[in-house]
């Protein structure tokens, strides 16, 4: 728990950090590469989680109006829609990501300095990525009007948003920090 209280002080959101990894600690331990593993896999999972809801709300609320929290309007709609895209994106990245490091997990000890480089660079260029398209998403929700006046649904799905930006915050922060032998 040391390593992990450490690990995670190290990103931005250490609490988010050592709550959602808590439950992998057994199976990372002190490997800074099984953590930055435990980490992308629970941000790939957190993106799959809000991209399902979007594309649930679009189906659901596909004429633009909606019941349970108000009307999605049109401009709101548009923004879905294009978060439906981009956090479908930024989920298959941090999958790509999560596979990347197991590979480099795989190899272990007989990974040498190059490999290990390849490896953290493809993940970070990766993660990046994702974290380009979750903000795509936000910023498309904040046009829309998804603020305080927007419909009950669209705010969740802001949260939900945000959620997932911490957790890719947190997955780079603990790639980055993957040490390089000399």
């Amino acid at each position: 728990m040391a390593f992990l209280r450490a690990r995670c002080a190290t990103t931005l959101y250490g609490v988010a950090c050592y709550e959602s990894l808590l439950p992998y600690a057994c199976v990372f331990q002190t490997s800074h590469v099984k953590l930055a593993r435990a980490a992308t896999d629970v941000n790939a999972a957190s993106l799959r989680r809000i991209s399902k809801r979007v594309k649930e709300i679009i189906a659901a609320h596909g004429g633009g109006g909606g019941a349970g929290g108000g009307s999605i309007t049109g401009g709101e709609m548009a923004a879905l829609r294009d978060c439906a895209s981009t956090l479908s994106s930024a989920a298959g990245l941090a999958k790509q990501s999560a596979a990347e490091l197991a590979k480099l997990d795989a190899a272990g000890a007989a990974a040498d300095r190059s490999k290990i480089r390849w490896a953290i660079s493809n993940t970070q260029t990766w993660l990046s990525a994702s974290m380009t398209n979750e903000a795509t998403c936000s910023d498309g929700l904040a046009l829309s009007g998804a603020t305080a006046s927007a419909s009950l649904t669209v705010r969740q799905v802001a949260i939900g948003v945000v959620s997932a930006k911490e957790h890719t915050s947190i997955a780079l922060a603990l790639v980055n920090g993957i040490p390089v032998p000399s």
